[in-house]
């Protein structure tokens, strides 16, 4: 069977290229933007796509998040968690003081904040991805530099000259990998992640949705609303949580909220990153046992009627 061709965000050297070498046996496409990538799985250019998600300083990538939701019918099938270092690089001889122009994906200028407020003469300029910003700086004979990883540097021919600048210390990045129709297999530590969109802005209406989960013991990992991009003040509701499609509970709260709402769209059953998952889960199950047979305790000291 052929090597699938996955698509990135590039040019080589990006973080998301350096999450890409971690899959194995694939044919790396590289893509101009995070909308070209997943453009070209929808239109079967390309077999997947491995974007970011989400940032454990920043949050949500509006462009893949937006794309998901709005623009294509794509499924998550794979998660990859990459822990993020960034440098500042520039060429051989160049000083952090004397640069002139710091550039960088949106994100990763975001995520440096601190440290470029100690660049207080240096220009910020936003690029479509930190190994673009690492060309530009290659190629320029300016005291420019970038923001970017060790693996852009190597690539083209640049000098980290200051290390692990970000403002946090536990720096990661949570990659997913998008195909077109199927779902991945249960594994046992998946997660499952959906968009709720309303007919209307009704009191209660999210408790309502949140409910159904709670009832059935399923763990939330990720709640945020997305302008619907239909009017100031609509929205809609993407929901991450613990378990497969394939399970039984999991298929029923589906069930249960697609009965109830204008429409769900379905993102995805995934494979997640370590035993985390499975943990919250048996930490829940064993909670709501222990609950439960708390209650029937106090029911079994119930006096009969006369």
């Amino acid at each position: 069977m052929d090597s699938p061709r996955v698509g990135y965000l590039g040019p080589e050297g990006s973080f998301s290229h350096e999450a890409l070498t971690l899959m194995g046996s694939v044919i790396p496409v590289a893509g101009a933007t995070i909308a070209d990538v997943l453009s070209a799985v929808a239109r079967g250019e390309l077999d997947q796509a491995l974007v970011p998600l989400e940032n454990a300083i920043e949050g949500t990538v509006s462009a893949t998040i937006d794309g998901l939701v709005f623009d294509h019918d794509l499924v998550i099938v794979q998660e990859i968690v990459l822990p993020i270092r960034m440098h500042l690089l520039a060429r051989a001889g160049t000083l952090p003081e004397g640069v002139t122009r710091v550039s960088s994906y949106v994100h990763a200028l975001a995520q440096v904040r601190g440290y470029l407020a100690s660049l207080p003469h240096a220009e910020i300029v936003e690029t479509t991805s930190t190994s673009q910003a690492a060309i530009d700086v290659a190629a320029s004979t300016e005291p420019f530099a970038a923001v970017g990883s060790a693996l852009a540097a190597e690539l083209f021919g640049l000098t980290i000259i200051a290390d692990d600048i970000a403002d946090h210390d536990a720096n990661a990045t949570r990659f997913v990998l998008v195909g077109r129709q199927a779902i991945a297999a249960p594994t046992g530590t998946d997660r499952t992640l959906i968009v709720c969109f309303q007919d209307a802005d009704r009191p209660g209406s999210l408790y309502a949705i949140l409910g159904r989960f709670a009832a059935r013991d399923i763990n939330l990992t990720k709640l945020e609303s997305r302008p619907t991009k239909k009017g100031l003040g609509e929205y809609c509701f993407v929901i991450e949580f613990d378990g497969h499609v394939a399970d039984d509970v999991v298929a029923d709260c589906l069930a249960d909220v697609q009965a109830h709402l204008s429409r769900v769209k379905f993102l995805g059953s995934y494979p997640v990153t370590g035993e985390a998952a499975r943990e919250k889960r048996d930490e829940v199950s064993d909670a709501r046992r222990s609950a439960t047979a708390w209650i029937e305790e106090l029911r079994g000291r119930i006096r009969p009627k006369d």
